[in-house]
């Protein structure tokens, strides 16, 4: 199985194009939603409650784990895959979906100017500007956080006024920083699916760049160049494109939300995660 982790709901647009492009894979999705949204955390939670979950998917047997949420990629993934992962499963991987959007951000403009939108805690962490530094370090890229955009969307309230109101203020603060940027990446997972709204409200020459695709992409390719992480994920359970939905808050209340992500019923499970690295009475 393939582990997707996310704070809530929005890492299911990452999951639904994983599965398409993969299949006959089976993966597990877990949402924290009973301590979302995790943009305005502390650094201290934000790593704690994203290494339980990592922990838990382990033992559920993903040998590869993604993180599909943003502020656990910025504040979470460099500490586990340097600290906790060569302790506790060092045969193990977890992948974030920051770096493999900086690796394509350059390919996006043409005027070589980018734009960053995201949740507070992504923002003030910087990750977006230190990994596009590394693979493209004559790009002009300037950010903002939209702190409102998460809630909203969590709340079903996609069509609201208020959301679009909120998205023109924010594109507008962005783009008085700098008038030349072409392209703007949407850095959360939520974020994809009020793009008709960032379309109606942007100049026609900005173009809106999604995570989902590309991370999906990119996942192909790691499991392609990585044989023995694919071999452990077809050795633990068949590949048949089974998806199972885990939540830490009441399944009710996930297959409802995640009927705005989705577009179909989901049957979901609670779950419960522990602190203690023992996982043997989970279920």
């Amino acid at each position: 199985m393939l582990g997707i982790f996310d704070s809530g709901f929005g890492g299911l647009t990452v999951l639904k194009e994983l599965a398409k492009k993969l299949p006959n894979y089976n993966f597990t999705y877990l949402g924290d939603n009973a301590r979302a949204p995790y943009g305005g955390r502390s650094f201290e939670s934000i790593y704690s409650y994203t290494l339980e979950a990592v922990r838990y998917l382990f033992s559920l047997g993903c040998p590869l784990v993604i993180l599909a949420c943003n502020t656990a990629s910025a504040k979470a993934l460099r500490t586990i895959q340097q600290k906790d992962l060569p302790v506790m499963a060092p045969g193990n991987r977890v992948l974030g979906i920051i770096r493999p959007m900086a690796e394509e951000a350059g390919s996006f403009t043409q005027t070589g100017h980018v734009g960053i939108l995201g949740t507070e805690g992504t923002i003030a962490s910087q990750s977006y500007l230190i990994e596009i530094a590394k693979f493209w370090p004559s790009l002009h890229v300037k950010q903002e956080s939209c702190p409102m955009l998460v809630p909203l969307v969590e709340k079903g309230l996609i069509e609201h006024s208020a959301t679009e109101i909120f998205i023109s203020e924010y594109t507008q603060k962005i783009l008085a920083k700098d008038p030349y940027i072409d392209s703007l990446i949407l850095a959360c997972t939520h974020y994809p699916l009020l793009q008709n709204i960032f379309e109606k409200v942007l100049p026609k020459n900005v173009k809106i760049v999604s995570q989902a695709g590309i991370i999906a992409q990119k996942t192909q390719e790691y499991l392609s160049n990585h044989p023995e992480i694919d071999c452990r994920i077809s050795k633990n359970s068949a590949k048949n494109g089974e998806i199972r939905f885990l939540t830490t808050d009441s399944a009710d209340f996930f297959e409802k939300g995640a009927n705005v992500f989705w577009k179909e019923p989901i049957k979901a499970e609670k779950v419960f995660l522990y602190s203690s690295n023992d996982y043997s009475h989970a279920n």
